[in-house]
């Protein structure tokens, strides 16, 4: 049996990471093609965005809730793996928030559809929702916690509770072009931060 020293270990390893960049390259397409077309878009679209084969996809993912399944898990990992990184580079706990929230407002508008794909099995989405939970509860309670520690924010608000309020602004976007959440989000995390002494500047 050849090893990863020997050419036959070396071929399946390339072919490993092969199927690696594919699925990730599948999963990104998908995310976008069901941003602008929702969850029923042709697979044959996300295929030629991918740049792989039908076949590729189908491999991987058999069904369209397979599909859906995954592309969601990778947008929740990224938006849950998002929160550190920004925290440990934004200019201030308040901008980490910021731009962490607009993470999370891009996954929610690509969510479209996402009840109706997964209709057919409720423990399936059940399983994905708890999930977004668990994964993103916790990111959005640091990035707070950070936040009030330095002086930015109020204290008293809950992460589940800006997660929601959030969601429930985001809905009607896809209905109407007129209408921008990323507008009134902004607004709302204005209004959590903390009243500067007069006099005091406050460049951040």
């Amino acid at each position: 049996m050849p090893t990863a020293d020997q050419p036959g270990g070396e071929r399946s390893r390339g072919k490993r990471a092969d199927a690696v960049r594919n699925q990730r390259a599948v999963l990104t397409a998908a995310a976008e093609v069901f941003a602008t077309s929702g969850v029923d878009a042709p697979i044959r679209r996300i295929a030629v965005r991918a740049g792989v084969g039908m076949a590729t996809i189908y491999r991987h993912y058999p069904t369209r809730a397979d599909l859906v399944t995954a592309v969601y898990r990778h947008q929740i990992e990224a938006c849950a793996e998002a929160g550190p990184r920004l925290l440990a580079a934004a200019d201030s706990p308040f901008d980490a928030l910021r731009q962490w929230v607009d993470l999370f407002v891009e996954f929610l508008v690509t969510k479209h559809g996402l009840a109706d794909a997964l209709q057919s099995d409720s423990d399936r989405f059940a399983a994905l929702h708890t999930h977004f939970l668990d994964r993103l509860l916790p990111v959005c309670a640091r990035l707070l916690d950070a936040a009030v520690e330095s002086g930015d924010i109020r204290s008293g608000l809950q992460p589940y509770e800006l997660m929601r309020g959030i969601g429930n602004l985001c809905v009607g976007r896809d209905d109407d072009p007129r209408y921008e959440p990323r507008r009134l989000i902004g607004l709302l995390l204005q209004g959590l931060r903390q009243p500067r002494s007069p006099g005091v500047d406050d460049t951040r």
